[in-house]
């Protein structure tokens, strides 16, 4: 048994980039704990849970609106990433990496399936 949200690539897609910030925004200066680091993680989870929200006993204008959000949400993280290579939190290559993976997001289709 399962929620419908779950075969959703985009959701499973966005689960783990949240995962994957959270592991980066460990390694940003301790200042930026409640700032930069904060941000980061709040706005990466925001893409999978916009994603499930929407999906469930949603019309489709609805679960469209909550795509958006996902969507918004995911250009937030780009900026945070690029915040974060500003202030050389990280490589150029790891910052290309989840770039992409928040470029694979924003272009998914999300009515594919795993």
């Amino acid at each position: 048994m399962k929620f419908k949200f779950e075969d959703l690539i985009i959701w499973q897609k966005g689960m783990d980039l949240g995962e994957d910030m959270n592991v980066l925004s460990r390694t940003f200066p301790k200042d930026e704990l409640y700032n930069l680091s904060s941000q980061l993680k709040r706005a990466a989870d925001s893409i999978a849970l916009n994603i499930s929200e929407g999906s469930i006993l949603q019309s489709g204008p609805e679960y469209r609106k909550f795509l958006g959000y996902s969507i918004r949400s995911t250009a937030e993280v780009v900026t945070c990433l690029h915040k974060a290579k500003r202030r050389n939190y990280l490589t150029e290559e790891v910052f290309l990496k989840y770039y992409k993976d928040c470029f694979d997001i924003m272009n998914n289709d999300d009515s594919i399936q795993k």
